[in-house]
């Protein structure tokens, strides 16, 4: 059976799959069990993107510290490519790190430093957990420094490893990621899948944080999951996480809600620009002359439409929140600047700052 979707149920399934709708969850382990992953990034304009997606959904009673115990006290999240990830998916996500890496390059250069991986495998078991800045470069082989990693060649020796499965990350002193071997940081004696029931099971795990998602997508891959849709409009195949298509009658009506650009709900841009007719341009990499809307602007969600983009920053020096712009998509009526003056002031009221209005 393919079910047929109106574009407003559609919408509707996949705000509530990101935990945007008004009935908001009430803790970070939860959170991430649905979305599946928190990105991290330290821009940090108003919040690092970690923090404002966790406020985005909890609201005001979330406080950091919540997250930072989630990770290193309760191990019931861990960090891995990126993002903040439930320990469910650990896993589903091993047996495809046990066969990493495909590309020929990658196993060329870890296969001429297997002396340098010793090394650091070596130094973590006797002292770790350690800083990437605390272990010895001895690579034979170097990569050359690119956009995101410099001369020094330990972060990526780390970051391969822990692509394997070999090491993890227990914690950070400031952005900066503590290291140890992953049998230290991993719970022991967790569930065992073979590659392709794990895929499948991982496959199932993306669809339910989209909601609905085309069928090919390359931005939210999930093969088979799910069951087949159409959406008014459109003629192409999408997939429906059966669980939020029940659900469609239990709607509980929608909010507004402030997005980090580096939100999961953003990050299919195809599927946002046919569901929900916003096209999503980031800002922070163009030249200011060439901004529209700010460095770092939050795309404004109210209920199940994109209705404006919030510039603001936050001077901590100051204890300020100021809100620079709220570029309105189409003019707001009444209720609606209302709901939007409130939610900054409850972003203010989280910050713990002074909101200077535009």
């Amino acid at each position: 059976m393919v079910h047929q979707l109106t574009l407003d149920q559609a919408r509707r399934i996949a705000v509530r799959a990101q935990l945007l709708d008004a009935d908001r969850p009430g803790d970070v382990v939860g959170v991430a069990e649905q979305l599946g992953a928190i990105k991290i990034d330290p821009t940090a304009t108003i919040a690092p993107a970690e923090q404002t997606i966790l406020w985005s959904r909890i609201g005001s009673s979330f406080e950091s510290v919540q997250l930072s115990k989630a990770v290193e006290i309760d191990s019931l999240l861990f960090e891995f490519d990126g993002a903040f990830r439930p320990i469910s998916l650990l896993p589903l996500m091993l047996p495809a790190m046990r066969e990493w890496p495909k590309r020929p390059k990658t196993r060329e250069w870890l296969d001429a430093n297997r002396a340098f991986r010793a090394d650091v495998l070596a130094r973590l078991r006797a002292e770790g957990p350690l800083l990437a800045s605390q272990i010895p470069d001895t690579a034979e082989v170097t990569r050359p420094p690119d956009g995101w990693y410099g001369s020094n060649q330990v972060p990526i020796m780390l970051e391969f490893l822990q692509r394997q499965g070999e090491v993890a990350v227990v914690g950070r002193e400031g952005r900066a990621r503590r290291w140890d071997l992953a049998e230290r940081v991993y719970p022991q004696n967790l569930p065992e899948y073979a590659l392709d029931e794990a895929e499948r099971l991982l496959n199932e795990r993306r669809l339910q944080a989209a909601g609905i998602a085309k069928q090919k997508s390359p931005w939210t891959p999930m093969g088979e999951a799910g069951e087949p849709a159409v959406v008014e409009g459109s003629t192409r195949k999408y997939r429906v996480d059966p669980e939020a298509l029940a659900a469609l009658n239990d709607d509980d009506g929608g909010r507004v809600a402030f997005l980090s650009p580096y939100d999961g709900m953003l990050f299919d841009r195809p599927r946002l620009e046919e569901l929900f007719e916003f096209t999503y341009v980031l800002e922070q990499f163009k030249p200011k002359p060439q901004r529209v809307y700010g460095f770092f602007a939050h795309p404004i969600l109210m209920g199940d439409r994109f209705v404006g983009m919030l510039d603001a920053e936050v001077n901590r020096a100051e204890e300020t929140l100021t809100v620079n712009a709220v570029h309105e998509f189409l003019p707001f009526e009444a209720e609606e600047d209302e709901m939007v003056r409130a939610e900054i002031a409850d972003l203010g009221e989280w910050l713990g700052v002074t909101v200077r209005a535009w």
